[in-house]
């Protein structure tokens, strides 16, 4: 049932990842680099100290009271995944939602998952679970399998994205991804995969704060068991980490594009682009706040990583379908794009067995 319930909750949080790019859609008149920032606000700097408020009693008290050393790693893991989140918005801007997910959650996915386990592995760290302890058992070694099958799925949906490219001239190419640069996007989509992955390490640097967190609930209510929002005060430190990067990059883009005057352009739907860009910048951070929910009850393993990112990488895949992203293909590209995904799917289901035998 834990498991169950792990998997339902990284499903919710696929989703929200996998949609959040959509009310972006929505934004007429203003640079990318307005609309993201906004987004971001919301995303890294108002809405996760909100629903750590709502969710855990005194969280500041706990981020006020840890160690100098471990809100510094957090914080920098933060920095490092903000790189990888700002040209993850690079990536799917250059290569659409299908392909540019696909490229850049197939490395995040590889790193977040099995980097961890291996780092425990060489430096012996008790009670995680380390890249031998997957190899020495059934369930591990599926886990493992799962792995496998889903980086050959990405790669899959990888190689139909390279037949699109082939096929589609590029008019057509740009009338369902207007900026649509394959070389460009690959580049960015390694670059933010790798980093992306920071994420993970970052919840592991923080997981003292979630662990006291744990602590107070355990002790406050009894027989209740784990902490399902312990990873909300994490999120607090990790995100100004990607606030910082973000913030940065889109100033300097705001003043070399000199596009500071989308803020109060009279000209675009100043109202209706604020909305939006707060609606993608919450639905974005849902992801985590149901991702911590869900590695409350599995851990922060590679099974939970995994499970996290191909339901992004579905979701993404299904709205460029409803975007029309692949109109105008060969039969055989639809054919390969499609076995992609149920690759995908099928690597979903040999993790979930697989943490289940653990």
């Amino acid at each position: 049932m834990i498991v169950i319930y792990g998997v339902l909750f990284h499903l919710v949080g696929g989703f929200a990842s996998g949609s959040f790019y959509m009310p972006f859609s929505q934004v007429k008149g203003w640079h990318w680099e307005s609309y993201w920032i906004i987004g971001g606000l919301f995303s890294w700097l108002i809405v996760p100290p909100l629903a750590a408020w709502i969710t855990i009693p005194g969280f500041t008290d706990i981020i006020a009271r840890t160690d100098t050393g471990t809100l510094c790693w957090t914080y920098f893991m933060g920095v490092l995944w903000g790189i990888g989140g700002l040209t993850y918005g690079l990536g799917v801007r250059y290569l659409g939602m299908s392909l540019g997910n696909s490229v850049i959650l197939g490395f995040c996915s590889a790193f977040g998952a099995l980097v961890p386990s291996i780092y425990y592995d060489v430096l012996n760290v008790p009670g995680k679970e380390t890249f031998s302890d997957l190899l020495a058992s059934t369930g591990g070694r599926l886990v493992l399998l799962g792995v496998l099958v889903c980086l050959t799925g990405i790669f899959i949906s990888g190689r139909a994205g390279m037949m699109k490219e082939n096929e589609l001239p590029d008019d057509q190419k740009q009338a369902s991804v207007k900026e649509f640069a394959l070389t460009k996007g690959l580049i960015v989509a390694v670059i933010s995969g790798i980093l992306s992955a920071c994420f993970s390490f970052g919840l592991e640097a923080g997981s003292d704060m979630a662990m006291e967190a744990n602590r107070r609930w355990v002790e406050t209510n009894p027989g209740q068991g784990e902490f399902l929002f312990r990873n909300n005060v994490t999120y607090v430190v990790l995100l100004w980490g990607g606030l910082t990067t973000n913030f940065i990059w889109c100033m300097i883009l705001n003043t070399r594009n000199k596009s500071f005057g989308d803020y109060v352009n009279n000209k675009t739907p100043l109202l209706r682009n604020y909305l939006f860009s707060a609606l993608a910048g919450t639905t974005w951070f849902l992801q985590f706040f149901f991702y911590g929910m869900g590695e409350s009850k599995m851990g922060n393993t590679a099974s939970s990583w995994i499970l996290h990112m191909a339901f992004i990488i579905l979701v993404a895949n299904m709205w460029g379908i409803v975007l029309k992203e692949w109109k105008g293909v060969s039969k055989k590209t639809k054919i390969t794009i499609t076995i992609g995904i149920a690759t995908i799917i099928a690597s979903v289901f040999l993790v979930g067995i697989g943490n289940s035998m653990k």
